[in-house]
């Protein structure tokens, strides 16, 4: 189904061929002064250095073949030279009964060929906890595989751990230290090793901060480390035992705080699952004379002609032969076309790595390990910051723990939720949940990938201005009126699929709203094909404004008008199910009440 915006060309682009003038100047756009029309043409301003003619007698003309059209309720030929266009409302009443009518229910989102998409949206190192800097990786790369999902295509999410590096000899290394009976050190212990891990997860939290710690202090610890590492990657029996310790751990308590967060993966897969890949693809890129020697390091030249800026090389191999982030980043795009072919690949990482996925991927495409038709993106996403602009900390001055913060916001909106008024502890401890996750999930989600922003509590958790609250405050009012309308004997559609019926509007407030609802479409396939959830959460803030405004000015169950009652509850039906669908590819729901 053709989005509100392109019709409205079609007519006008028609208005302006048959009064003579390319039909490509009659494209329209939503207004940017909705005060003074809904849409507007600014095609007569390049018409006029075309057929060298005031660009406002061309736009008169134009306007003049647009009279009587059943689309259009009015058109005016403003100096210089624009259009400004408003739409008829009992057309616009069928337009939004056609978008209900598809039999998909995506309201007349058109979907194109199906493709295979893998984003990459954990990024999480085992043997730690999840901090607040987790929060935009998990939060942004849930939505897009969502949103993905919605639109049809196979999306496949894969956490990407980091599981294999030198935090995995630290621990190791700190665990010989502290239990160096423990079998797994033994190098002659042929017996099977134990079920349960040596240590749990809080201790394997302190583990490694004081590994770490250690390391930077004390050169020989950092040795045996780097030792432990290279056995463990080598494949020493022991430490291979222990390592399935540590991801067992690990795992458990990840998917525990990312269910918290409602964010879940298809793949939990890391940097050691192509461990055993990665000499063939060297050896591969090494045949194919993409490679050369750098200061003993093995490297692949990225840089092109074009560019403006430096472009260092794309590192394989370190001068210890050792391999790196971009030796196994590359390795799993080399694992994903193979088991996958994917169309496109999404990377979720701090915005700071923006030049180093530039590298891999110009290595990737160069080097023949991913198809150039491909698509490989990378969408850096800035800090979340307390309110005085810096990253944010616990009071103490600490890295915010996530599930602190998740519990911190819910107990926030515990408070909200019991002030004054009397409900069970169950449902208000459900509903602060609920809330509470709203409240994170757009707070975040709401901004721009690329910009840094305040984690301001206090805004979040608000009911008014644009918040999660104030969404589900307006999805649970939509839903309250829907209930009282069936107690009152009337029947409510339970999903679209079936024509709803709109009577044109009667009040600006009514029209407003049903402008609104027809920009659903454009909006998901704009956050589908920009990556951008941040679109999903303007557009469904200014329909809840739209909505809201519409509730206060108008008696929607108090109408003695049967037929005009329907319109209106018909109109509530589809601004719930465009929010609620809305806040779904956002990755939370709404409760029945708050």
């Amino acid at each position: 189904m053709k989005s509100i915006t392109e019709l409205i060309s079609i007519e006008v682009k028609t208005a302006f061929k048959n009064a003579g003038y390319d039909e490509e100047l009659g494209q329209v756009a939503v207004s940017n002064r909705p005060d003074l029309c809904e849409f507007q043409c600014n095609g007569a301003m390049a018409g006029a250095k075309l057929y060298h003619k005031a660009p406002i007698q061309i736009a008169t003309e134009v306007a003049d073949k647009l009279s009587g059209n059943e689309v259009i309720e009015s058109i005016e030929a403003v100096n210089p030279g624009f259009l400004n266009i408003n739409i008829s409302g009992k057309w616009l009443a069928g337009y939004l009964s056609d978008m209900t009518a598809c039999e998909d229910g995506r309201l007349g989102l058109e979907v194109p060929e199906h493709k295979t998409v893998i984003v990459d949206y954990g990024g999480a190192n085992v043997a730690k906890p999840l901090h607040v800097g987790h929060l935009r990786s998990a939060v942004i790369g849930e939505s897009i595989k969502r949103i993905s999902r919605y639109m049809g295509h196979r999306t496949i999410g894969d956490v990407h751990l980091g599981d294999w590096g030198l935090q995995m000899g630290l621990v190791i290394t700190e665990l010989k230290e502290r239990k160096p009976d423990l079998p797994y050190f033994d190098d002659s212990y042929e017996g099977e090793y134990p079920k349960d891990a040596p240590f749990t997860i809080s201790e394997l939290e302190e583990i490694y901060p004081t590994a770490s710690g250690k390391s930077k202090e004390d050169e020989e610890y950092k040795k045996r480390a780097m030792e432990a590492t290279a056995k463990l990657q080598s494949g020493v029996r022991g430490y291979r035992a222990l390592w399935n310790h540590i991801m067992n751990v690990s795992k458990s308590d990840l998917k525990r705080n990312y269910d918290a967060l409602n964010v879940t993966f298809d793949l939990w897969k890391g940097e050691s699952d192509v461990h055993d890949i990665i000499p063939g693809m060297v050896q591969y890129l090494k045949d194919g004379g993409y490679t050369r020697v750098s200061d003993g390091a093995l490297v692949v030249d990225v840089k092109e002609e074009t560019d403006n800026k430096e472009m260092p090389p794309c590192m394989i191999l370190k001068s210890d032969g050792a391999s790196l982030y971009n030796t196994t980043d590359l390795a799993t795009i080399m694992e994903r076309v193979k088991e996958y072919n994917p169309d496109r690949m999404v990377y979720l990482t701090d915005k700071r790595q923006n030049l180093y996925f530039e590298q891999v991927f110009r290595c990737a495409r160069k080097t023949g390990l991913i198809d150039k038709d491909k698509e490989l993106i990378h969408i850096g996403f800035g800090t979340v910051n307390g309110k005085d602009g810096k990253p944010f900390k616990t009071r103490d001055g600490g890295v915010m723990r996530l599930e602190y913060l998740i519990e911190d916001i819910n107990k926030r909106m515990y408070e909200r939720i019991t002030e004054n008024r009397d409900i069970e502890e169950d449902e208000a401890l459900k509903i602060s949940r609920i809330v509470g996750l709203a409240a994170i999930k757009y707070g975040d989600l709401s901004n721009q990938a690329a910009k840094d922003y305040i984690f301001d509590v206090d805004k979040f958790t608000s009911s008014e201005g644009n918040t999660g609250p104030y969404i589900l405050y307006t999805i649970v009012r939509i839903k309250s009126i829907l209930a009282k309308y069936v107690e009152q004997g009337g029947t409510v559609p339970a999903d679209m699929g079936k024509a709803l019926s709109f009577n044109a509007p009667e009040s600006g407030a009514e029209k407003d709203l049903m402008m609104a609802l027809t920009g659903f479409a454009d909006t998901i396939l704009g956050a589908y094909e920009e990556a951008a959830p941040h679109r999903i959460c303007a557009y469904i803030y200014a329909l809840a404004n739209a909505f809201n405004s519409f509730y206060h000015d108008v008696r929607i169950l108090a109408e003695t008008d049967e037929e005009k009652k329907k319109g209106y509850i018909d109109l509530l039906v589809l601004t719930l199910k465009e929010l609620e669908t809305s806040i779904n590819l956002l990755g939370f729901e709404a409760p029945d009440r708050m």
